[in-house]
């Protein structure tokens, strides 16, 4: 049986897939984020300052993943008001790039049982996503 897996990624302002990682589900969101905000992920990209995340990485582990690898800042982007819609800044981009991603059938479900399998088909769904916005730039 296989075990569902939490996917976590780091996106640009444009929804493209700078860093990804995948691991089991029973790990929690702010310490999933030392998987993606690391130092290769600092040296591939110097020109980031600060990282937009959901409340589900706030906490002082998070906060002191980003900055031992480098100066990032990341800021949590929080609902004001608990039970109205409304469109929050900077969040809608992330969620934008995993309703992207979605689209493939083989992501739409756990269906991997390992983990680098499931890392190999969401880099591949995001090269996907990349030649369609860099081939149709309408």
């Amino acid at each position: 049986m296989c075990k569902t897996a939490k996917r976590h990624i780091l996106v640009d302002t444009l929804g493209l897939l700078l860093s990804a990682a995948v691991h089991s589900a029973e790990l929690q969101d702010r310490d999933g984020a030392a998987f993606v905000v690391d130092a290769r992920t600092r040296a591939l990209f110097p020109f980031i300052l600060r990282i937009f995340a959901d409340a589900g990485y706030q906490g002082p582990r998070a906060a002191l993943t980003a900055a031992s690898s480098g100066s990032w800042i990341i800021e949590i982007v929080k609902r004001n008001e608990l039970h109205s819609f409304a469109v929050l800044p900077k969040r809608w981009i992330v969620k934008r790039t995993i309703a992207w991603i979605n689209r493939c059938r083989r992501l739409a479900k756990d269906w991997e049982c390992l983990n680098r399998k499931a890392l190999a088909f969401l880099r591949l769904a995001s090269i996907r996503l990349m030649l369609r916005k860099l081939c149709n730039p309408v």
